[in-house]
């Protein structure tokens, strides 16, 4: 069984972060704290490539931060000029050790270390062609094929920035990149802006890239900028530069389940509040489904927000109703459906004074199966609630994402083969109501021209063709 069918199905993306100084220091420190600060998206690999000039060493590891990440480590990695971070969530390829980022690269015009975010949608076309022209690929990632195909261009291009620019030519899809080269440290965002990335710098010079601002705030450097949809940012000893030859050439698409889910609530991204736009869903959800209750609960921990703009439009109480234990792992990763089902209740738990004899309103950002959402209603049920009436800050998921999110097939989708009522009966609610789509468009205040295509089918890109996504995995197993 895969990761989806284990959970909820829908889990974090990846986070990187980049930082480059004017002079030699301790990035690798900075690193960490800059991915502990994106921890929540990607807990199964974490990893730091540390440039000095031009020598690239790394850290890496299949675990959390603070599990593969000592300060021992760092503090053999020594100081250097550039950083490049990550921590993973497996969308393409496996969560083993092989593809844990960043990917260092030895080639003909130096050496390159890479972060990506993301997911492409003609990997398999490009990774065969190279393999036919004799590449030979180490890990299962469509990272790989990313930095394959920079190095290709870098071989006769002028500049790494150069060579990024012209591979976004060739590569489709969603990446949010971070590139440290001998000299410079590059960060770049697909033409749509599917995965976020912004530019905050420190008191002393240094320039951060990340995938949120909340690793900015982290390791103290103010917020700067956005990296634009289809920009290049470069960063040297001469300072900050930027190419935006590929922006505005199609159409704005960040995943509104950015806003929904993914992305830390005390994140800004394209310059409108996470926290914020959580709020708003909830207060479009007050209006959309109203009812008749004592408590509004939020399902820790996106779920809260949600929950505070429910109870803010519609007058009912907000109360923290559920507990949750942040030292239990996520629950996909137990191997039995029993394991998966007791991993629920250790990690959430019911405040029986809150719910105990009330109408409950049970805030919540996504169903895709319905198994967990079953689960969170069981225990409000065994707590005392009188009615469970779920409210979800998305619309029903229907469609797969290509961009990387963990939803490679609609089939087990339950919206997909259930009615609103008999989901509400599946899931043993009172009743139920999802966001509409409409009032998903309008979470940061104004139509941002979100990718909604899980909710939608309505995708901005060509797709590819079915099942090429798993097609690297299959390849190996079968040797």
């Amino acid at each position: 069984m895969n990761k989806q069918g284990m959970d909820r199905g829908i889990h974090e993306e990846c986070g990187v972060f980049g930082i480059y100084s004017p002079v030699p220091a301790d990035l690798a420190p900075l690193a960490r704290f800059g991915l502990y600060a994106l921890q929540h998206r990607g807990q199964e690999s974490a990893g730091i490539a540390l440039n000095d000039d031009g020598v690239f060493r790394a850290c890496r590891g299949v675990g959390l931060v603070n599990e593969v990440l000592s300060s021992e480590k760092l503090e053999a990695l020594g100081q250097g000029n550039i950083a490049v971070a990550h921590v993973r969530y497996a969308t393409t390829g496996a969560d083993n050790l092989r593809n844990v980022q960043p990917l260092i690269i030895n080639h003909h015009k130096g050496s390159m270390a890479l972060a990506h975010n993301g997911n492409l949608t003609n990997a398999f076309e490009l990774r065969t062609a190279l393999e036919q022209r004799g590449s030979i690929f180490h890990t299962t990632t469509d990272s790989e094929v990313i930095a394959y195909v920079i190095v290709g261009q870098r071989l006769c291009c002028g500049s790494i920035e150069s060579a990024v620019c012209a591979a976004m030519d060739v590569i489709h899809g969603a990446y949010s990149l971070v590139v440290s080269s001998p000299t410079k440290l590059i960060a770049a965002r697909d033409p749509h802006g599917f995965r976020p990335l912004c530019l905050g710098r420190r008191a002393d010079g240094s320039v951060v890239a990340a995938s949120e601002s909340c690793a900015l705030d982290a390791v103290g450097a103010a917020f700067l900028r956005d990296v634009e949809p289809g920009e290049v940012v470069m960063v040297d000893e001469n300072g900050l530069h930027s190419d935006r030859s590929h922006c505005g050439r199609s159409r704005r698409s960040l995943c509104v389940f950015e806003y929904i889910y993914f992305a830390r609530p005390d994140s800004v991204l394209d310059g409108k509040s996470v926290c914020l736009a959580r709020q708003r869903a909830g207060e479009f959800l007050a209006q959309e489904h109203p009812v008749e209750a004592d408590v509004v609960v939020g399902v820790p921990d996106s779920g809260l927000d949600a929950a505070i703009g429910y109870a803010r439009a519609s007058g009912i109480p907000y109360a923290i109703g559920l507990t949750k234990n942040k030292y239990v792992g996520r629950t996909f990763i137990a191997p039995t459906q029993s394991e998966r089902e007791t991993g629920v209740n250790l990690k959430l738990n019911p405040i029986r004074s809150v719910i105990e004899g009330k109408r409950v309103v049970l805030i919540d950002d996504s169903i895709v199966r319905g198994t967990t959402c079953r689960r969170t209603v069981e225990l409000l049920r065994r707590a005392g609630a009188k009615e469970v009436h779920m409210r979800i800050s998305a619309p029903p998921f229907i469609a797969p994402c290509f961009y990387g999110t963990d939803i490679d097939s609609a089939d087990g989708l339950i919206a997909n083969h259930h009615t609103v009522p008999e989901i509400a009966k599946l899931i043993g609610a009172d009743s139920l109501g999802y966001l509409s789509l409409e009032h998903a468009g309008l979470l940061t205040g104004e139509d941002s021209g979100f990718c909604m295509a899980c909710f939608s089918g309505d995708y901005p890109t060509e797709i590819p063709a079915p099942g090429s996504k798993s097609r690297f995995e299959r390849r190996i197993h079968e040797q």
